[in-house]
């Protein structure tokens, strides 16, 4: 394949292997791996799961899920909280296949519940940490308000609770992240004893370094699937776990200053940053070969971005190694908003693979 301008590359083959280490964690567990499908939002990709046992997915939209359930998927969870303004498109997925929605207010329900004209199973978050949004674990006069308003209705059924612990992106080692669980745990499992309801969660980090899931109905990490350089300072990954990289052409190197500028900017990566030996990063470098990518090149990382331009710091041996016309890649600190910002992918052997906003 040849590259012209920044490519979003894949590396089949890596992908796999984590989907499936995660379907056979769950598997030993017990419990029901319902994968998040917003890192790659891709039909192409999507069957790979298929694979390894999967036949209910996740999704952070009603957009998409309306896209995946156009590609076959017959059982989808909408993993954010009910935007009601979307009645008409909840309504006419729910009349052609299984969806969950999530519910984190008392509002939302009572919306919902005078426009719903199919059947829609229902989920309560909890908010165990992230302060994002769910009710917290103790409200539990909020929480009976809502559990009674889904009985009341004729049309949601209600399958238990959920809880993303994105606290865990704030860890940065295993130790850390098997804290976090324990403590979400902890909280759930107070309302599965409260209410007689399964719980679920779906954070990446906790559902990559925590090895038993016992107690938990369902997990429903994404990320997992690609990876990025983010969570693998987490410590939820190796790099090479990584299954993307972005090809990058050079298009100037300096060798008083040591850094190469690339055609990859803002609009290719997101602006997604990570501080590293006190630096700022937004992507660690690699080189191409024949197998994929090697290891991350020691010393050097993209230490900015513009809209088109990405400037590597690299060490002097990098520097006299790469010329203008070359291709580095970058491993992205973000996957999943690196997936989006370019909106389709290409494999090793240089075949194209779909994604959402490839299909407006």
């Amino acid at each position: 394949m040849k590259i012209t301008r920044p490519t979003l590359i894949i590396d089949e083959v890596k992908c796999r292997a984590n989907i499936e280490v995660m379907a056979q964690k769950a598997n030993n567990s017990n419990t029901e791996l319902i994968p998040h499908f917003k890192t790659h939002q891709s039909k192409e990709i999507g069957e790979w799961f298929k694979d390894y046992g999967v036949s209910k997915i996740t999704v952070s939209s009603v957009k998409m899920a309306e896209y995946f359930a156009e590609a076959g998927w017959n059982d989808i969870y909408i993993a954010f909280p009910c935007n009601v303004l979307e009645v008409e498109s909840i309504n006419r997925l729910a009349d052609k296949i299984s969806l969950t929605l999530l519910f984190s207010n008392v509002v939302a329900i009572e919306l919902l519940s005078d426009q719903l004209t199919s059947k829609v199973n229902a989920r309560i978050e909890i908010d165990t940490g992230s302060d994002r949004s769910g009710f917290k674990n103790n409200n539990f006069e909020g929480i009976d308000s809502a559990i009674n308003l889904i009985n009341e209705s004729e049309l949601i059924n209600l399958i238990g609770f959920y809880s993303h612990a994105g606290q865990s992106y704030k860890a940065r080692n295993a130790k850390e992240i098997n804290a976090v669980f324990d403590d979400m745990k902890s909280q759930l499992l107070v309302l599965n004893k409260k209410y007689e309801l399964p719980i679920s969660c779906g954070d990446t980090p906790c559902c990559s370094v925590v090895t038993h899931f016992d107690e938990f109905e369902s997990i429903h990490p994404g990320n997992f699937a690609f990876y990025d350089v983010m969570q693998a300072q987490i410590g939820s990954c190796r790099f090479d776990q990584i299954g993307i990289a972005l090809a990058t052409p050079v298009v100037d190197v300096n060798h008083v200053t040591n850094e190469i500028v690339v055609h990859g900017g803002g609009v290719h990566l997101s602006k997604d940053e990570m501080i590293e030996s006190k630096e700022v990063s937004y992507g660690k470098i690699v080189k191409f070969n024949k197998e994929g990518w090697g290891d991350p090149l020691e010393g050097c990382h993209v230490k900015s971005l513009s809209q088109e331009h990405g400037v590597v710091k690299a060490t002097v041996e990098v520097c006299n190694s790469v010329k203008v016309g070359d291709i580095l890649g970058i491993l992205p600190v973000h996957s999943c908003m690196t997936a989006d910002c370019m909106g389709y992918y290409y494999d090793l052997s240089g075949n194209i693979m779909s994604h959402l906003k490839s299909s407006y």
